[in-house]
């Protein structure tokens, strides 16, 4: 069930179950001078506003593009402020040199980069940035009895696993990115944090993820009520700063 029109179906669990993104590397685009009051920021593949919410918090203009209907109107709902365009991040049409900005959160997996790539390129001002970054679920090397039990059901799996490369990956993504000739990478930056969800939480959250059957999500969830009704989970975050080359 590889599918990214699956987080259309669970907007409502995707908007409550998903974790913000760590303060740290909000701080981080702060200190890059990044977040500056008036700057114009896209958010390609916004959900429903992970990244909007903070980036008008900080006093930029924003743009959202999201293909999902559903998660749109709520993303319309929640930030009046923002504009928000109905459609994928590769089809849409916007103007050259349109943004000082341009977002894309745990989203860019699902997009053609051949297509995205020289687009998000001609709507970048001077002196504008790409800002890739994503949340794993997991941190892999922290073991815990929950993940164990993740784990378990993962190996059990008959399906075929997702193909081409692993979209949590930081190096792979950032080899993707920078193939074409587009971006250069300025800064790849981690960061680890930890969050404690309980049973209810742990089913609506592994609910929102698009490779996971309903039978696996009752599984997890059960786990969390065998390992007495609370687990930490430990998460990692990556960061990736790009800058458009210069073209012929």
């Amino acid at each position: 069930m590889v599918d990214p029109m699956h987080f259309e179906a669970q907007a409502d669990r995707y908007d409550r179950a998903r974790p913000p993104y760590p303060p740290e590397l909000w701080q981080r685009l702060h200190d890059l001078g990044l977040l500056r009051p008036g700057a114009r920021a896209l958010d390609l593949g916004a959900g429903t506003g992970q990244a909007t919410g903070p980036l008008l918090e900080a006093g930029l203009r924003v743009t959202a593009v999201e293909p999902g209907e559903r998660l749109a109107t709520r993303l319309r709902a929640a930030f009046p402020a923002a504009e928000v365009l109905l459609g994928r991040a590769e089809d849409v049409q916007l103007p050259a040199d349109a943004f000082d900005l341009v977002v894309a959160a745990t989203s860019i997996h699902w997009m053609d980069l051949d297509v995205l790539l020289p687009a998000v390129h001609r709507w970048l001002a001077p002196g504008g940035r790409f800002l890739v970054w994503r949340n794993v679920f997991g941190d892999p090397d922290v073991s815990t009895p929950f993940r164990d039990r993740v784990a378990d059901v993962v190996r059990a799996r008959r399906s075929p696993a997702r193909p081409g490369p692993d979209p949590q990956d930081v190096a792979a993504t950032r080899e993707r990115l920078t193939r074409g000739g587009h971006f250069t990478v300025d800064e790849t930056t981690t960061y680890r944090w930890s969050v404690e969800l309980d049973e209810e939480q742990v089913h609506a959250l592994f609910s929102t993820f698009s490779d996971w059957s309903a039978d696996e999500v009752d599984r997890v969830a059960g786990a969390v009520g065998d390992l007495g009704g609370r687990v930490v989970e430990h998460y990692r975050s990556w960061l990736l700063v790009l800058t458009p080359t210069p073209q012929a």
